[in-house]
């Protein structure tokens, strides 16, 4: 029971102790412990900071990436855009060329169409004019072949003449 009745003698020489004990860590190890709390303490507010800062670049940098993936969207775009209107031009290019040439294709049949309608007109005319000519030679012929025939050919035609 004296542990927990203590006497003045133990109490004192507790007492002594604890002041050596205190005063032994003030002098040697509270300044150690100290500076080395502060320095944990500083390294930490470090490393909060550090963290804070790569937070605020990794927030710039996904910016920046997203504005650059924004702006290569709209290049790509731009691209495709001018792509496809060089292609419609060069569609609408190819497609009146070709119209043309057809008209002038077309033109050209017509005008040689008209040549040869013109040319087989006058040998047809050519030629009906001949036959023509032919079977006149061929009836006056035998018409003309008696006087009397002859004769009375000359008359009706004189007739006729004179009616007109």
């Amino acid at each position: 029971m004296q542990l927990v009745q203590p006497g003045i003698g133990l109490i004192f020489w507790m007492i002594v102790a604890f002041s050596i004990l205190l005063w032994v860590l003030a002098k040697f190890a509270w300044k150690p412990i100290m500076k080395g709390l502060k320095e944990r303490e500083e390294s930490i507010d470090e490393a909060l900071n550090a963290a804070n800062k790569a937070r605020e670049e990794m927030k710039e940098l996904k910016f920046s990436n997203e504005q650059l993936l924004k702006e290569a969207k709209e290049e790509r775009d731009g691209i495709l855009r001018d792509a496809r209107h060089v292609k419609d031009k060069i569609i609408d290019d190819a497609r009146e060329k070709a119209n043309a040439e057809a008209n002038r294709i077309v033109e050209n049949a017509k005008e040689a169409i008209q040549y040869e309608k013109l040319a087989a007109l006058h040998e047809m005319k050519n030629e009906l004019a001949k036959l023509s000519i032919e079977i006149a030679e061929k009836i006056l012929k035998e018409e003309l072949s008696a006087k009397d025939k002859h004769k009375q050919l000359i008359d009706r035609m004189l007739n006729e003449v004179g009616k007109n």
